[in-house]
């Protein structure tokens, strides 16, 4: 099985640089918020963003070496620290306990501190980006907050009015992962001067890829082996709908759907609603349907790489599409 060690390998280089941008840029005055912002960083999970920021960019710069430029790290650091705090924030939604495993910033500082602590990450974020002059990356990059917060707000209208169809479900989770994803790939491109079209291109490689992860993450929900790093089926205790059980209902008629949506109002407080719900989508088909869709757009972002010319770069993200498809974590 591909690994993110076998992804990351042809930019090491380009990722210990970022890595060395991020804690030079990234400090705080103040004990408590200092000790808030080290733990927030110091688990940045996967890394996903700023490794297809660094992959696009060598993959696109008209020589080797160029994305271990300053442009190419302050690309990969806007769109991680959007990221971060766009987790942050989540969790204090959600009133999740954990992330990634461990204590949720909420969990272990209370959830306006939380906040504050999100609210401060975009603000440094946006003040690096704006000092260092580069407007067109901030212009490019920055964009994205605003779908995120429209996919958020969407998520919660279908769940409280138990509303979701497939056209909401795409949208949420194109604002809320695609998106910034998308601008990841194409914001690489653009450090190293790329053209109009591949940076185009890139974007809906990066898109693509945003697709299948989000719908892989929501496969994974009710897998109880995933190593997630949270609960199981944490989406139906918050009442999510999302593409595993939103097939099901489509496919069932209204006295299922609404046996199923009943079981979905409990979820929060009946771990045998929970149970009925997950085992329904297993064995009608939810999870294997939800598969398939989430392949496709992994096939349509591979294809999108066939006019690059074989190289480590294109390679490692042939390897990334792979991995996103087969990943339990």
């Amino acid at each position: 099985m591909i690994t993110l060690e076998d992804i990351r390998r042809p930019i090491m280089a380009e990722l210990a640089a970022f890595d060395e941008f991020v804690d030079r840029q990234f400090t705080a005055e103040g004990e408590l918020l200092s000790e808030m912002l080290r733990y927030a960083l110091s688990s940045r999970g996967k890394g996903i963003r700023p490794m297809l920021v660094m992959l696009s960019a060598a993959l696109n710069a008209p020589v080797k070496g160029a994305a271990t430029g300053r442009r190419a790290c302050l690309a990969a650091m806007l769109v991680e620290m959007i990221h971060v705090a766009s987790l942050i924030h989540d969790d204090v939604i959600d009133e999740a306990d954990t992330r990634r495993g461990r204590a949720s910033v909420n969990a272990r500082w209370q959830s306006h501190k939380a906040v504050i602590l999100g609210d401060y990450i975009l603000a440094r974020n946006m003040s690096i980006g704006l000092q260092s002059g580069q407007f067109d990356l901030v212009t490019h990059i920055c964009g994205s907050m605003s779908a995120l917060c429209e996919g958020e707000v969407l998520q919660d209208e279908c769940a409280a009015n138990r509303t979701m169809t497939m056209r909401s479900y795409l949208d949420i989770i194109y604002k809320k992962t695609a998106c910034l994803l998308g601008v990841s790939a194409s914001a690489g491109a653009l450090a190293v001067g790329a053209t109009r079209d591949k940076v185009s291109s890139m974007r809906r490689f990066g898109e693509a890829v945003g697709m299948a992860f989000q719908i892989q993450d929501d496969i994974l929900d009710y897998t109880p082996t995933a190593q997630t790093g949270k609960p199981a089926c944490n989406d139906l205790r918050e009442g999510k709908i999302t593409l595993p059980l939103l097939i099901v209902l489509e496919r069932s008629d209204e006295a299922r759907q609404n046996e199923l949506l009943a079981d979905l109002s409990r979820c929060h407080e009946d771990a045998a609603a929970v149970e009925r719900i997950r085992s329904a989508v297993e064995s009608e088909g939810g999870l294997s349907a939800a598969g398939t869709v989430m392949q496709g757009y992994i096939r349509r972002a591979t294809e999108m790489l066939a006019d690059y010319a074989d190289s480590e770069y294109r390679s490692a993200l042939v390897n990334l599409c792979a991995y996103i498809a087969e990943r339990d974590r």
